[in-house]
């Protein structure tokens, strides 16, 4: 019996993977997956360029390390050019505070490999920023970011939707599914089918997207770099965002998969799930672990930057230690499979109605 199971459960994948991957009705699973990868690309480019810039600048402004380092907060915008010479640009601004106008100037300068702004207030240095285009580091930063902020949380969240909400639901919408249940197969052989066609699908699809948003990252880097970087934490954590976005299809599919067989508008329980999701960070430690995405953010590997969160925004993030990889697997596995055995009961008591579906 278990055989004659997996051969329909073989069969169902088979005529459910060509309507999946080229349904007309998904092909914005494809732009909402690999839109990351002109992003990345894109970065990389700014990166190269920006490399190239301030090397020419360098070339025309030389300064030593030394004079750098000689650079502390307090000094006057005349005593900063006496060490470092003549900016290679500058802009200034007003703002008014109690009653009283002040005058903002921003110094630039580089040493060629890293670009330094120095901003002064009322001719006093008060804050100075360095950014450097050729650190590894900061590109991690700016993929981890993007991992956990979009893909996880919109792409592949949406994506999953698209996919597996239309298992079934598309089926009733294109009047096609009672082929399946006049079939001398159990429903939760067919659903098991649907979702494992649905996974393959969007494993595919999102995890050829991360992958190719690996590469957009790390082109822009010379060889060398790039080797030693794969050699000790690189090929580590790059399997660990694959893994991460697999997971995050099997947990998200699982529950799109139920959505489609309960509601006939997946509109409004959809959103209640990504408000939900997007909430994590918000909410108390005990109910950020009933999230998917708390699971998710503690199996990446590097943390993503809150920096450009607004103050107010960035006191009411709730800190919460990240779940150990062994928690958050077995929770994202346990929750789908409890999703999965309840939407076999749905399924079994599955009637079809096309005039009211």
């Amino acid at each position: 019996m278990i055989k004659l199971w997996c051969g329909q459960i073989v069969s169902v994948v088979r005529l459910e993977l060509k309507k999946t991957f080229f349904s007309k009705r998904g092909l914005w699973i494809y732009l909402l997956a690999f839109a990351p990868v002109a992003l990345h690309v894109i970065n990389s480019g700014y990166a190269a360029r920006e490399r190239q810039r301030l090397a020419m600048e360098a070339a025309k402004h030389p300064v030593s390390q030394a004079a750098f380092n000689d650079i502390k907060d307090g000094l006057s915008s005349d005593q900063v050019v006496e060490k470092l010479g003549k900016p290679y640009d500058q802009y200034s601004s007003y703002y008014r505070r109690g009653g009283k106008q002040h005058r903002v100037i921003s110094y630039k300068y580089t040493d060629g490999k890293n670009d330094f702004t120095y901003r002064f207030e009322d001719d006093k240095l008060v804050r100075t920023h360095r950014s450097n285009p050729n650190a590894l580091p900061q590109s991690q930063l700016v993929f981890a970011t993007s991992f956990q902020f979009y893909f996880l949380r919109l792409a592949i969240f949406f994506g999953c939707v698209g996919v597996f909400v239309n298992l079934f639901r598309g089926e009733m919408l294109d009047k096609s599914l009672h082929f399946y249940l006049l079939t001398p197969m159990r429903r939760e052989v067919l659903l098991a089918g649907k979702y494992f066609a649905g996974l393959l699908a969007t494993i595919v699809i999102f995890t050829s997207s991360t992958a190719l948003q690996w590469w957009a990252m790390l082109w822009q880097f010379e060889r060398g770099v790039i080797v030693d970087f794969l050699a000790s934490p690189g090929w580590s954590q790059f399997a660990a965002y694959l893994s991460v976005t697999a997971l995050a299809c099997v947990g998200y599919g699982s529950v799109f998969l139920a959505v489609g067989l309960l509601f006939r508008n997946p509109i409004i329980p959809t959103a209640v799930v990504l408000l939900w999701e997007s909430a994590n960070p918000f909410l108390p430690p005990v109910l950020k672990k009933t999230s998917m995405i708390y699971y998710l953010q503690s199996l990446c590997p590097v943390t993503a930057s809150q920096d450009n969160l607004p103050p107010l925004m960035y006191l009411l993030i709730s800190p919460t230690q990240p779940a150990t990889t062994i928690t958050a697997v077995t929770r994202i596995v346990l929750l789908t499979l409890i999703v999965l055995v309840l939407a076999s009961f749905i399924a079994r008591k599955l009637e079809i109605n096309y005039s009211t579906d």
